[in-house]
């Protein structure tokens, strides 16, 4: 049996105006099978919420061209009608959004907001119906029922943050996708919210991918990791290989500019240099003008090399460039 819940196979995204054309996302390919949770990993600017975004099919489409496949459950997401997608949005397939705790309207209680939303998939659903759906999953975000009857502004972040969860969990959906949903929040918070996260999964057998810039997140949330810079999917695989013995000059990178609570304390090394202009077309590795192991043949285009344990890799240096 195929456990396949989303496999993605050359997928680009490109935003459009009178004047030029960026391409934001760039061939990207992965699968993600159920159970799985695949942490979307790189510095701010390399596309992970564009890739959520036109995946959902929620970027506006007189400025934004979509191309390659994206298969959803059997359904191809890219070449879906907006009927369609609406059956999908928030039923099978759900997000958190940046700094969703903004997002609920200050005005109407919680528990009036939550009906509106079910009763989009579930328009004969009852009150009873949907409060106990509801204070189920509050429950499971670590929330008192009585929350279910307040206004958002009577919440903390944290509070708001776990109630926007909840809300994307509402109609189970098989795949949720979490865009930088702890990242406005404190440490202490941001850790409970992960927890509870992780435990939800396995209660509802749920998928998730995680995008974050944030490794300690993917290291505690995430069992797969994908590095991406400027569009690219550079590494992939399980996260314990590829945060363990990181391969991919930019990975290796991004792990020297985070620091470790473990062993010599060691001073931190940051990437020198900024993305590039995503307006152009690069012919050889978009990473090698910042990349201290670029050799000649970085000015051409890099293979795309599948490893052992499921591990892909982007990079002359394991492709027979040395």
């Amino acid at each position: 049996m195929d456990d396949t819940i989303l496999d993605i196979k050359n997928f680009n995204v490109t935003y459009v105006n009178k004047y030029k054309r960026v391409y934001a996302v760039k061939d990207a390919s992965f699968s993600i099978n159920k159970g799985d949770s695949l942490g979307l990993v790189g510095e701010s600017g390399s596309g992970k919420s564009t890739l959520a975004m036109a995946l959902l099919r929620l970027l506006p489409e007189k400025s934004t061209e979509i191309s390659g496949s994206a298969n959803f459950l059997g359904k191809d997401l890219v070449k879906l009608s907006e009927e369609e997608l609406k059956k999908l949005r928030w039923n099978e397939l759900s997000v958190v959004f940046q700094k969703s705790m903004n997002s609920l309207s200050p005005v109407h209680r919680i528990r009036t907001q939550v009906e509106d939303i079910y009763r989009v998939h579930h328009p004969k659903a009852t009150k009873e119906e949907i409060a106990d759906r509801f204070i189920y999953l509050l429950k499971l975000v670590n929330l008192s029922d009585r929350v279910y009857n307040l206004y958002p502004h009577e919440l903390s972040g944290g509070m708001l943050q776990r109630v926007s969860i909840a809300i994307s969990l509402i109609n189970n959906p098989k795949l949720l996708i979490m865009d930088e949903a702890t990242t406005a929040l404190d440490v202490v918070t941001q850790g409970q919210i992960l927890d509870e996260v992780v435990k939800m999964e396995r209660e509802l057998d749920m998928t998730r991918i995680m995008i974050t810039h944030d490794m300690s997140v993917v290291a505690t949330s995430c069992n797969k990791v994908a590095v991406m810079y400027a569009g690219e999917i550079m590494e992939l695989g399980y996260v314990k290989d590829v945060l363990k013995n990181p391969l991919h000059p930019y990975t290796k990178g991004l792990m020297s500019s985070f620091p470790s609570l473990k062993g010599k304390k060691e001073k931190l090394q940051s990437i020198s240099g900024f993305l590039p202009d995503l307006s152009k077309k690069y012919e050889g590795c978009i990473f090698a003008p910042r990349c201290n192991s670029a050799m000649d043949i970085c000015n051409k285009k890099p293979p795309v090399i599948e490893m052992d344990n499921g591990r892909i890799l982007k990079c002359h240096l394991y492709g027979g460039g040395m």
